[in-house]
């Protein structure tokens, strides 16, 4: 059972308008379904899906249990930046999504890791995230790692915890920073009213800190490189949105319309690095950025 409390804000708002806004993978028509069949009541109360909220009202759900989604191994190709018996370290493409979801139920990073490890992944992170330590968004590319045992599996996970576990990213950013470099220390929790976006927020947002540092400035843009030291969902791309610096691409926290020629946001993990969780010893990797981000990168270099 989920409970929500609908706000001043929400004033007005169709119920099945409100629950799609609330709950992230639901949809307007399925949270109709939810209402009609008395999943979702209001005060508790059952009500139609055209009830009007005045603000106030204690909203109660019910998600009926997904449907089962098996992750099975498909040959999609990989570019392995580097292997043992233990991890596997992957340079992940624009438009690959990292496990199967609602939506996407195949054609995964993991569904592709299941054919070329076999069953030499991690069971830590569940049946649909088998060695699965960290994601990195659909729309986002460059270096990922995944484990091969339990062991491995536990000691990246405690290295994320405690930043022995380093990544770095280059972004092209809209707008010219002031500074060479800096860091952006705000909270980050689900958006107050779209609950499928991040935000920053003082209520219930966990710490996020990010350090950026300017590499090239453009006019009208600024390509930077940025450092994690937190790795809370989406949090480049909402910090540097929070200073006023959207990533180039971006539709979801900068400008909705697609950059012609852009799959993505320029956003791209380069760099990676992790004590070896068999040996001890710092494994530290890199990748270049895709083609779409240095086609970017020249065309601002010739403006």
């Amino acid at each position: 059972m989920i409970y929500l409390t609908a706000g001043s804000e929400d004033a007005g708002a169709r119920l099945d308008s409100f629950l799609a806004a609330a709950l992230p993978d639901v949809t307007r028509s399925a949270a109709a379904r939810l209402i009609e069949t008395g999943q979702a009541t209001v005060n508790g109360k059952s009500v139609s899906k055209s009830c009007k909220l005045s603000g106030g009202e204690e909203i109660a759900v019910t998600l009926p249990e997904p449907d089962p989604i098996e992750a099975l191994p498909q040959d999609i190709p990989l570019d392995v930046v580097y292997e043992d018996a233990d991890v596997i370290v992957v340079n992940k493409p624009v438009g690959l999504v990292v496990h199967p979801a609602p939506g996407h139920p195949d054609g995964t990073l993991v569904n592709a890791l299941l054919y070329h490890c076999g069953s030499t992944l991690s069971g830590v992170g569940g049946a649909l995230r088998p060695g699965i330590v960290h994601r990195i968004d659909r729309d986002t590319s460059g270096l990922i790692i995944a484990a091969k045992n339990d062991t491995a599996h536990q000691a990246l996970s405690a290295q994320l915890q405690d930043h022995t576990l380093a990544r770095t990213y280059e972004a092209v950013v809209v707008g010219n920073l002031r500074e060479d470099h800096g860091t952006v220390a705000a909270p980050i929790g689900r958006h107050h009213t779209d609950r499928k976006k991040m935000a920053v927020t003082d209520h219930g947002g966990k710490p996020a800190v990010t350090h950026w540092e300017v590499l090239e400035r453009f006019p009208g843009y600024t390509h930077v490189r940025c450092r994690l030291e937190t790795g809370r969902t989406h949090q480049i791309r909402v910090h540097m949105a929070h200073i006023g610096h959207p990533i180039y691409g971006d539709t979801v926290y900068g400008a909705k319309k697609p950059v012609p020629g852009l799959t993505g946001q320029c956003l791209h993990a380069v760099g990676l690095r992790f004590l070896h969780p068999r040996t001890g010893e710092t494994v530290e990797l890199s990748c270049p950025l895709n083609e779409e981000f240095e086609a970017v990168l020249e065309k601002l270099r010739r403006s």
